[in-house]
């Protein structure tokens, strides 16, 4: 097929594309051409900026689109409409940051979504991030119908992931000494491999696979201490031991989850169910999940190559020591 990838060269896009160049599709980039343009040097460009410049998508014709990149319906609608009679499947990707309420687990595509109480907004914030994707999902289905694919994906990992919202963890284990890993032990994890993700994804918009999806995995959650065992594993014999200190004495000293504490969502917060939704959609569209041991195996492998590059934002080694005395002392 001839696809037309908007964004593709940071992370889930680089992925898709080499899943889609593995299956002998014909790729076409549309992006800024900021974000590592040296990337794919035998691949069709065209240089869009969705602020002001869709000129480069007004000729051509697609099999189907994968919008990677979009965040504010003022983005995603009017390239959306552009492209209407010129390809025949869209994909747009989405969030699980959708839904109303992620407080408990089976969270499925039928669940409430969140809202905006004014839809003229375009600032993305914690807050509007998700009513933001909900307009951009409507305004993706108002244009194609059944030609659309909605995708929610939870949090991805992988190789090349920018956001160290899961490498942390890989690492942690691989520096070795002791690591504070949050008490619950039996917390659901629900990690999309951004391999996983993207050779699904280009298989569904070749198959013209129409609907909406949760994009995570695997169906029946991992938990943090398979998570954190498939860590010790990779790291191998220098690894870090770790320290499973109560989920409330955390808080109390002000480490703060997901941000310094990357996949940690409190056993009594309004997100624990996030990493614990419903997967039957996708599942049965023929989403599939390699182990959370090879999941961290070939993440650890490429983070030893950027070894010298420091994490952003997670719990510093000063405060990990400091909080891991306190809990000593108790």
């Amino acid at each position: 097929m001839k696809l037309l990838v908007i964004g593709g060269t940071m992370f889930l896009g680089r992925h898709l594309v080499d899943a889609a160049l593995a299956g002998g599709h014909e790729v076409t980039l549309a992006n800024r051409g900021k974000t590592n343009p040296d990337l794919f040097p035998s691949v069709e460009r065209l240089a869009v900026d969705r602020d002001n410049d869709l000129s480069a998508l007004e000729t051509g014709e697609w099999d189907a689109v994968i919008d990677t990149c979009g965040y504010v319906p003022g983005h995603v609608r009017p390239l959306a409409e552009l492209l209407a009679d010129r390809v025949g499947h869209y994909t747009f990707v989405s969030s699980v940051s959708v839904y109303s309420d992620v407080s408990k687990p089976g969270v499925d595509e039928q669940s409430p979504v969140g809202s905006l109480d004014d839809e003229s907004v375009t600032e993305v914030t914690g807050e509007t991030y998700g009513p933001l994707k909900v307009l951009c999902e409507n305004a993706v289905r108002s244009v194609y119908g059944n030609r659309a694919m909605i995708v929610r994906p939870g949090l991805i990992v992988g190789p090349w992931d920018p956001s160290d919202r899961f490498t942390y963890w890989p690492r942690r284990f691989d520096l070795g000494g002791e690591a504070i890993v949050p008490g619950w032990r039996d917390m659901p994890v629900q990690l999309a491999d951004v391999r996983d993700l993207s050779e699904w994804m280009v298989s569904a918009a070749d198959a013209k696979t129409s609907g909406v999806f949760n994009g995570t995995g695997p169906d029946t959650p991992w938990t943090l201490e398979e998570m954190v065992n498939a860590c010790i594993a990779a790291a191998g014999p220098n690894s870090a031991t770790p320290v499973w200190v109560d989920e409330e004495f955390l808080l109390e000293h002000e480490v703060g989850p997901w941000a310094e504490l990357p996949v940690w969502l409190p056993s009594m917060s309004d997100n624990a169910g996030m990493l614990a939704v419903s997967v039957d959609a996708a599942v049965n569209a023929g989403l599939t999940f390699r182990s959370i041991d090879e999941v961290v195996r070939d993440t650890l492998a490429w983070d030893r190559t950027r070894r010298a590059t420091p994490l952003r934002g997670p719990l510093d080694a000063a405060k990990e020591a400091e909080v891991l005395a306190k809990w000593k002392a108790k």
